[in-house]
């Protein structure tokens, strides 16, 4: 049986994470919202699933296709104008070849052409809200004032769309670790360019935020790559591009979340085991 209930997150939402009458509940959305969600349920000691936010890295190493991986990490970063919990918002990149992943970013970034959905040529619609609209510009802002060089767009909007809630693709370069564009979930069309100095220092960066829903990583040895991605603490690691499977396990570590969707797993979230103990 399925029920559709209308309404707003602090009232219908609120409501059903407190009742004593249900005895799961499972969420997605921010991780924000995920706390509180936790806290309701925690009165009645019910179980919960969280899929929350994200800030997931695509890790491209030196001997990658770097035409394939750039492309990519930036439409996947894109995608739903940005406003995916798995989109690969940070892009590292060897020092070495910075100036060449940077600029294949931009180029890409730019075949991204905001405006009407239901136009053809439309490849970036519009965010959700106008106050996400207002977020987003504001991330952009804080970007150009810790220091990140802005390659592509900002925070004015697009030309010819002062009316919707529209934001330019954007494309930040030399991004370091610790800035509010690099640790912080936008939910935007921002991509952050980072660059590392050796497989340890990408890991590192890559592991550090309170985040650990997804990522990627790119290498002409698959091999590499997997030893790569296993070094990552994050739900779901692609490898090579490889395609979303609805037959896998889906979910985060840390505040991405806790437990699974999909698949077995995903099934076996709804379950309860009970043992029934037998005279022999």
């Amino acid at each position: 049986m399925f029920n559709l209930v209308c309404g707003t997150g602090p009232v219908a939402g609120e409501a059903i994470a407190r009742h004593p009458q249900i005895d799961m509940v499972s969420f997605t959305g921010s991780t924000r919202a995920g706390k509180r969600v936790s806290e309701l349920a925690a009165g009645t000691v019910k179980r919960v699933a969280l899929e929350l936010g994200g800030k997931s890295a695509s890790i491209v190493l030196e001997d990658a296709d770097f035409a394939r991986a750039v492309k990519g990490t930036v439409n996947s970063c894109f995608l739903n104008s940005g406003q995916t919990c798995t989109a690969l918002t940070r892009l590292l990149v060897p020092e070495s070849r910075y100036q060449e992943a940077a600029q294949l970013a931009v180029e890409v970034a730019k075949t991204f052409n905001p405006g009407d959905p239901m136009k053809e040529d439309t490849r970036l619609g519009p965010l959700i809200s106008d106050t996400q609209r207002e977020r987003v510009r504001g991330y952009i802002r804080k970007g150009v004032e810790e220091g990140a060089e802005l390659l592509l767009g900002g925070a004015e909007p697009p030309p010819g769309l002062a009316r919707g809630y529209f934001v330019q693709p954007t494309v930040f370069g030399r991004v370091k670790p610790g800035m509010a564009i690099e640790q912080e979930e936008i939910f935007g069309p921002v991509l952050s360019v980072i660059s590392y100095q050796d497989e340890e220092d990408a890991v590192r960066i890559a592991n550090g935020t309170i985040y650990g829903l997804a990522g990627a990583v790119w290498s002409k040895d698959e091999e590499r790559a997997r030893r790569l991605a296993r070094r990552l603490r994050a739900g779901r690691v692609d490898v090579n591009g490889g395609a979303f499977n609805l037959l896998a396990p889906f979910g985060g570590y840390k505040q991405s979340g806790h437990g699974r969707e999909f698949g077995r797993y995903g099934l076996e979230e709804y379950l309860e085991v009970k043992s029934l103990q037998l005279t022999a």
